[in-house]
């Protein structure tokens, strides 16, 4: 097993800030309890949706208190160097990130042991929050060289994110494969979410599945995704999808696979589109999620920064709203 998350650097949690030392406290917290689930001690629940122990919360916050928002660095930060991305980051209060292959950043399976403590410090040094690594690892390939080649990408990222600082991949299904049955391909992307779970629990790292992919994006599908799994590594990253509001309408696919959720929500611009961006929240707050929303924007807008720090005050807004949908009832502690 991989050694503690943060191995290969000589910081002392007394040294930060305070502000980084209580960041650093929750994925200390995260890790030990993936490090729990691998003995059969905690369920997904346990650590999932980025959650603390009850007794780690004051019992007087509110639900959907601790939700935070970050972002992914498609399309905004895409171009941002790895200093620059952390500065705009915290400029505009934006403090948790999702890094992309093949942008600006330049964090890739590629760095060096030496590059990665490098990528860690920079971390360590900011208020940012390295969440982790949205890769390009599919698995509904037909062909089984193909597949065999997505799930060791998964693992190299799994490999890479752990040397960085960050707690979880993102990986995801890319669309039905023409001629197969989609019982058949639902199986086999189930089985390799299983095994890449299985090797990113051992790094502390959660498997984020992104509802993706024409036709496996249909939550029903998600949901029987990952009862083959059956993994509690392996998490879902609800994406905001139109198909989200599908069949029986968006509680009822919520419903039916919150209780896989992990640490990451992907989001659009709030105040575009036609999404039911309230209803959602509402939907969050309700459950007392205390993940991370991350914007993953697809417009152009000219000052990045204003438009981060706009977004940051929808995300104030819409969770106001939904405590106040909710009653401002207090998360129930066991």
């Amino acid at each position: 097993m991989a050694g503690a998350i943060d191995g290969g650097i000589d910081i002392h949690l007394e040294d930060l800030p305070m502000a980084q030392q209580e960041r650093r406290r929750f994925i200390q917290a995260s890790s030990a309890a993936l490090a729990l689930a691998a003995t059969g001690t905690l369920t997904r629940q346990s650590f999932g949706a980025g959650s603390l122990p009850d007794g780690d919360r004051a019992s007087s916050v509110p639900k959907g208190e601790n939700m935070q928002l970050g972002l992914v660095t498609y399309l905004w930060g895409k171009d941002w160097d790895l200093p620059t991305l952390l500065k705009n980051c915290e400029t505009s209060n934006v403090l948790g990130l999702e890094l992309r292959t093949q942008h600006a950043h330049g964090v890739e399976p590629s760095l060096s042991k030496r590059e990665r403590n490098e990528v860690r410090k920079r971390f360590a040094d900011s208020p940012v929050t390295l969440l982790g690594y949205g890769s390009n690892a599919q698995f509904h390939e037909n062909d089984p060289q193909k597949l065999k080649t997505n799930i060791e990408l998964a693992k190299s990222y799994i490999e890479l994110i752990h040397d960085c600082g960050g707690t979880g991949v993102k990986v995801k299904p890319n669309g039905f494969v023409k001629d197969v049955p989609q019982e058949k391909t639902i199986a086999q992307i189930g089985k390799a979410l299983a095994e890449v779970a299985d090797y990113g629990q051992n790094f502390g790292q959660q498997i984020r599945v992104e509802v993706h992919g024409k036709g496996t994006s249909l939550l029903p599908h998600i949901a029987a995704m990952m009862k083959v799994a059956d993994h509690p590594n392996a998490t879902v990253c609800w994406n905001c999808n139109s198909q989200d509001l599908e069949g029986d309408g968006l509680k009822a696919n919520f419903k039916m696979v919150k209780k896989y959720f992990g640490d990451t929500v992907h989001v659009r611009e709030m105040n575009v589109g036609t999404y039911p961006y309230q209803q959602l929240f509402d939907l969050f707050v309700e459950m007392d999620y205390a993940g991370w929303i991350l914007l993953e924007c697809r417009t152009k807008p000219k000052d990045r920064i204003a438009a981060l720090k706009e977004q940051r005050e929808i995300f104030a807004k819409l969770i106001a709203q939904a405590q106040k949908t909710n009653g401002g009832q207090e998360a129930k502690r066991t």
